[in-house]
């Protein structure tokens, strides 16, 4: 169910940052913990990261964890995913989705109900 809007995506050169935005007038984030995955065309939606609403705990995938930052703000239902030092292998399209708290430490997209529509985001050589 695509409920979310993510934003922010594009293209940068190795080193580069980004940061991307997700936000939702469906949901509320303050229930829900958030995380944001990626997919290129030959591989399945892997987990980048999540946050937990309230005790602010993150959690990160290996290859990311020095680099990216996921941060939320409640008071417009928005999560960001501050991305520096961007390398090729980062390329793909990143998706932010929303679990229940109770199921916070989940890592497969298959345990996410609530998704958006992907953006874009291109690192090159």
């Amino acid at each position: 169910e695509q409920v979310l809007a993510e934003s922010g995506g594009g293209s940068v050169q190795t080193g580069g940052s980004l940061t991307l935005s997700c936000v939702s007038t469906e949901i509320t984030y303050s229930s829900n913990c958030m995380g944001w995955f990626r997919q290129t065309a030959d591989n399945e939606r892997e987990w980048v990261a999540t946050i937990h609403p309230h005790r602010r705990t993150t959690y990160y995938r290996g290859s990311v964890e020095d680099r990216f930052v996921i941060a939320q703000d409640n008071s417009n239902n928005t999560v960001y995913l501050r991305m520096s030092d961007l390398r090729p292998e980062d390329t793909g399209v990143y998706y932010c989705a929303a679990i229940p708290l109770e199921r916070c430490g989940a890592q497969k997209a298959s345990s996410y109900k609530y998704w958006g529509q992907g953006t874009q985001v291109t690192v090159s050589s």
